[in-house]
This record gives structure tokens, C-alpha cells and sequence, in this order.
């Protein structure tokens, strides 16, 4: 079997850290650990990647230095943090890797800059690697669009872990989006980020509301809300591992090497449609 090289991208946060000892058990067994990258201002550069997992020791060592893998990679997972992302990207588009994104909070701005880098290279990228959220997404969709027009309102609510910076979740977005389209809306045009105090109007019959709790150490709990006179209908999905997540970012980056360049999703890599 000829193994992938795979680089981890913000290889010392907890995401890197699950994909390390994810192709350490050879959950995907055509990948091997060819390089580990985090911020220089992160502990533990020079140090065995596989150790700061909280695994054996693998023989690669934590480094800041990107360019020195380019030509190493045969694909690059990306959980770093968002600022910097099309940086990065230009980086890996002088080589011939591909690129699975992972990272959340990605901003239009940004996200504009991955779509110019997918011209040249092949990129997966996706809030959330799971298979469940990407079919709940799906079902988000197509719920939307049987009830739309039909006076449910849509509200969707996440509840993360104390750490977690960024609110709405990434997935939380991702399902908005999908309830929008399915709704033949724009989400910008439509969105409600909580509520307080006293309205000077009720709810509108378009608006999709978002709501995010932070607290313990909660993997990612997520539900979008149907609502209606005389009914609620609630699609949920709730994350107990990051494994989850990592065994998705894994299977992305066996798909994606060798693919044409261009923006892919976690549908396109699992195949699955309703």
C-alpha cells in the first residue's frame, strides 16, 4: 500500500492531537504522519509529535517552520486557528498537496482567499467532519424545505465547551446556511444572533435565530428547531468524542489526494445524498 503523507496543521491543539493518534491506530490505514506544525509561541516545538498526543513517540517532531514541509506533504490537515488561514494556503498552493480545512470561524474575507487557492490546488474544507452533522445537514435542508412558507420558525442552538472562542460554532452556521437554502432565503439578510430585554416587534416569519452556550467541557451539542402553532420539531446532533471528528478529517484526506483542484465538502467525500 502506498501510504499518504499527511502534515497536521496546529498539530499541538486538541483537534491536532486526535488526528496524530488517529493515524497512529491507522483509522485510515493509507495515511502516515509526515510532518507536525504549530505557531513557534506554541510549547513543545522540537519535542515528538506523538508524545505531546499523549501517544508513542512517532519520530516527528513539533515545528513551526510550513514552507520546509510543502514539498513533503501529499496532503495538509488544518486545524489552526482562522486568522492566517489564506496565508497558509498560499504556502501550500506553491506545492502539489492537498489541503482539508477543518478550522472554524473562518470569515468571508477568508473564505474568499480559499476559494482563489482551490484554483489551484484540490481543498476539502468543512466546519465539521462528522458524518452525522453532515447528514443532519442534509436533513436540515430538505426539512426546511418541506416546512417553508408553512409558519415554523427556525432557531438554532449550540453548546460548546468553556474553551471554545467563537460563537455561533462553525456547525451551527453550516446548519443556518442549510436551513436557509432550503428555505430559498439569505441567511445574512435573515439572521438573529440571541435575544434581550423588550422588542418593539415579535419574531419575524423569515428570521433564523441563533443561540450559544458555553460551559464544562462539552464536545458539541447542536439543534435546530422547527417551531409552529401547536407543534415543535427538533433535528439534533450531539458529539461525546473528538474522535468523531478526526476519523472524518482522516477519511478527507485519503479522498481528496489526487482529486482535481477545486472546493470540496464532507458530502462530496462521504458520498451521501437524500
Amino acid at each position: 500500500m502506498d501510504h499518504k503523507k499527511t502534515v497536521i496543521i496546529g498539530a499541538a491543539g486538541r483537534m491536532g492531537s486526535a488526528l496524530i493518534r488517529g493515524i497512529d491506530r491507522e483509522v485510515v490505514k493509507d495515511l502516515i504522519l509526515a510532518g507536525a506544525v504549530d505557531l513557534s509561541t506554541v510549547p513543545g516545538q522540537g519535542v515528538d509529535a506523538g508524545t505531546l498526543a499523549g501517544g508513542k513517540p512517532c519520530g516527528i517532531a513539533l515545528s513551526a517552520d510550513l514552507p520546509a514541509l510543502v514539498e513533503t506533504g501529499d496532503v495538509f490537515i488544518d486545524f489552526s486557528f482562522h486568522a492566517g488561514v489564506g496565508q497558509r494556503g498560499k504556502i501550500l498552493s506553491q506545492g502539489n498537496g492537498a489541503w482539508v480545512i477543518g478550522t472554524t470561524g473562518i470569515t468571508p474575507n477568508e473564505r474568499k482567499e480559499i476559494n482563489a487557492i482551490a484554483k489551484d490546488i484540490p481543498v476539502v474544507m468543512s466546519s465539521n467532519m462528522s458524518l452525522g452533522i453532515n447528514l443532519l445537514t442534509l436533513l436540515v435542508q430538505q426539512a426546511s424545505g418541506a416546512l417553508a412558507d408553512r409558519g415554523y420558525d427556525i432557531e438554532v442552538i449550540e453548546m460548546h465547551h468553556r474553551k471554545k472562542v467563537d460563537s455561533p460554532s462553525g456547525t451551527a452556521l453550516m446548519l443556518g446556511h442549510a436551513a436557509a437554502a432550503g428555505a430559498g432565503i439569505d441567511l445574512a439578510d435573515n439572521v438573529r444572533h440571541g435575544r434581550h430585554g423588550i422588542e418593539d416587534h415579535e419574531r419575524s416569519a423569515k428570521e433564523i435565530g441563533f443561540h450559544s452556550l458555553r460551559g464544562g467541557d462539552i464536545v458539541g451539542d447542536h439543534d435546530v428547531v422547527f417551531a409552529a402553532e401547536g407543534e415543535m420539531l427538533t433535528l439534533s446532533h450531539r458529539a461525546t468524542n473528538r474522535d468523531t471528528f478526526a476519523i472524518g478529517a482522516l477519511q478527507a484526506a485519503s479522498w481528496v489526494v489526487g482529486k482535481p483542484p477545486g472546493l470540496y465538502s464532507m458530502v462530496d467525500v462521504l458520498g451521501i445524498a437524500l
